[in-house]
C-alpha cells in the first residue's frame, strides 16, 4: 500500500472531537478509496461501506427522511448483517456524485453524533454547488490529488531524514553533493514522465522500468474521457473532449496560449462557455491565468479569459502524446525536446499540490513573460521554468526595473544545484515541492 499524506490528515482528523463529516474530493483513480478503506481498517471496529455508483440499490435510503435511525433501518433493510456500534463504526459513502441526497444527511448525521462519516466524490461528476448548499456548516473538505513528488520519494524508499535534510539544505542555500543531487534529479525525471497516479507507480515500483506504464496511462485518459461523456450535463460532450484533447496540441507551442478559437475552424468564445471551467473543477486540468499587471494581489490581478492550461498529471500528458514521442521520453530520457512544456506542465502540477494558484506574465509585444508567480508575505514572486540552462533576460528585468515594486527577488528553476546570486535563488526542479514552506520560513 503506498503511503500518501492523506494518511496522516484522516488521523488527526479523527483525533478532534468535535469532527465533522468529511468530504474527500479529487479527480478519479488518485487514491481516494483505498486511503479511505485503509484508514478505515486500521482504526475503527466496523466499516458500513456504500459505493453509490456500484451499489445502485442503496440510492434509496435516504429517500424516508435524514433522520440517522430512518437511514440506518432502510440499510439493514438491504444488507442484514451489517452492524452498526456507536462510537466504533465509520461510515464510508463512495461516489456520493451519483446520489447527492447522501450530502444532506450529513447535517443529521453530525448532530446525532454517533458515528463517524466520510465521503468520497470524484470531481469529475461531483455537483459541488448542490452540496454546498445542502450541508453547509456541518461538513469538512479534502482535496486529494495524484502522488506529489514527495509522495512518489516515499514509494522509491525514501526516508523522512533523508527529505528533511534536502529542505535544510534548501533553506541554508547550501548546495547539494553530486551523489545526492544525481539521486533526487533521477527520481525526478522518473516521476515527471510516471507521473503520480497511484496505479502507474505502483507498477512503475514492482517492475523498476517503465513496462506497462505507457498502456496503464493511456487507458486512465480514455476512462476520463468516457466519464466526460458521462458527466458533462448541459454541456457539448464532443466540445469537452475536443478542448481537453488539444491541450498538449497548445503546450507544444512557443507560448503555450490556450486558445479556442484555433481549436477546431469557426469555433468561438461564446460557444464553449462553461467547458474549460467543468474540466478545470473535475480536477484533470490546471488552468493558469495571464496577470494583467505585475502587482499585488495575485487573485484579484488577472485575465480570466487568457490563459494556459496544463494536464492535471504530466504522466499523463506524456501519454498523450504520439507513440514516437512517449517512447523517446521513457528510453531516452530526451526530455527538452517539448518545448519545455513537460517542464512547465510539472511544475504547474507541483505548485498547485502545494496549495497555489497558478498565474503567468505575458505583455502584449511577448518581450517580457513569465512562467509562474507565488508570493509571501509582502513580495511577489516570479518564477521562471527553463528547460535548458539559458538566460533569465525576464527574470532580471523583473527584479531591476523599479516600477516593479512588488517584486524583491525571483526563483529560477533549471537543472542546476541549490544557489542565490543576490538576485534571483536557483533551484533544482524537483524542490518546487518545499517552496512553499521555504517561503514560510524565509527572513525577508
Amino acid at each position: 500500500m503506498l503511503k500518501r499524506k492523506i494518511d496522516n490528515y484522516l488521523i488527526e482528523w479523527k483525533k478532534n472531537d468535535d469532527r465533522l463529516p468529511l468530504i474527500i474530493k479529487g479527480a478519479r483513480q488518485i487514491g481516494k478509496t483505498k486511503s479511505i478503506e485503509k484508514f478505515g481498517k486500521e482504526n475503527y471496529e466496523y466499516m458500513v461501506e456504500i459505493n453509490f455508483v456500484l451499489q445502485k440499490q442503496y440510492k434509496d435510503i435516504f429517500d424516508d427522511g435524514f433522520d440517522v435511525d430512518t437511514i440506518l433501518q432502510n440499510i439493514s433493510f438491504k444488507n442484514r448483517d451489517v452492524k452498526f456500534v456507536p462510537g466504533k463504526t465509520l461510515f464510508f459513502f463512495d461516489e456520493i456524485q451519483d446520489c447527492i441526497n447522501c450530502a444532506t444527511s450529513l447535517k443529521s448525521f453530525k448532530l446525532d453524533g454517533r458515528f463517524d462519516v466520510i465521503c468520497s466524490g470524484s470531481l469529475m461528476g461531483i455537483n459541488y454547488k448542490e452540496i454546498e448548499s445542502v450541508s453547509v456548516g456541518y461538513k469538512e473538505d479534502y482535496a486529494m490529488y495524484s502522488m506529489d513528488f514527495e509522495e512518489f520519494l516515499w514509494a522509491k524508499g525514501f526516508k523522512e531524514e533523508q527529505i528533511n535534510n534536502l529542505y535544510e539544505k534548501m533553506h541554508l542555500i547550501k548546495p547539494l553533493g553530486n551523489v545526492e543531487y544525481e539521486a533526487y534529479l533521477k527520481a525526478f525525471h522518473e516521476y515527471m514522465v510516471i507521473g503520480g497516479m497511484p496505479k502507474v507507480v505502483d507498477n512503475f515500483i514492482k517492475n523498476k522500468n517503465f513496462l506497462d506504464t505507457l498502456k496503464l496511462q493511456r487507458q486512465i485518459i480514455l476512462d476520463y474521457e468516457e466519464d466526460i461523456t458521462k458527466y458533462t450535463n448541459g454541456l457539448d460532450k464532443a466540445k469537452v473532449l475536443n478542448v481537453y484533447r488539444k491541450i498538449p496540441l497548445f503546450l507544444g507551442k512557443d507560448n503555450k496560449k490556450f486558445q479556442i478559437s484555433k481549436i477546431a475552424p469557426g469555433a468561438r468564445n461564446r460557444e464553449y462557455i462553461g467547458v474549460v471551467d467543468w474540466l478545470t473543477n473535475a480536477g484533470i486540468i490546471n488552468q493558469c491565468f495571464c496577470m494583467e499587471s505585475l502587482e499585488l494581489p495575485l487573485k484579484g490581478n488577472y485575465n480570466p479569459d487568457n490563459y494556459k492550461l496544463y494536464f492535471m498529471d504530466t504522466g499523463l500528458l506524456v501519454a498523450s502524446l504520439d507513440d514516437e514521442a512517449s517512447n523517446d521520453l521513457m528510453e531516452t530520457k530526451n526530455y527538452g525536446t517539448y518545448k519545455g512544456a513537460l517542464y512547465e506542465n510539472i511544475v504547474g502540477d507541483m505548485l498547485v499540490k502545494a496549495g497555489y494558484s497558478l498565474f503567468f506574465y505575458r505583455n502584449e509585444k511577448s518581450t517580457l513573460e513569465m512562467d509562474f508567480f507565488v508570493r509571501d508575505a509582502n513580495s511577489l514572486i516570479p518564477v521562471e521554468v527553463k528547460a535548458r540552462d539559458g538566460a533569465t533576460v525576464s527574470l532580471n528585468k523583473l527584479i531591476n526595473d523599479e516600477k516593479y515594486s512588488d517584486i524583491k527577488y525571483g526563483i529560477k528553476l533549471c537543472e542546476k544545484n541549490i544557489g542565490f546570486n543576490g538576485k534571483f535563488y536557483t533551484f533544482p526542479y524537483f524542490l518546487v515541492f518545499l517552496l512553499r514552506k521555504f517561503l514560510a520560513d524565509k527572513k525577508h
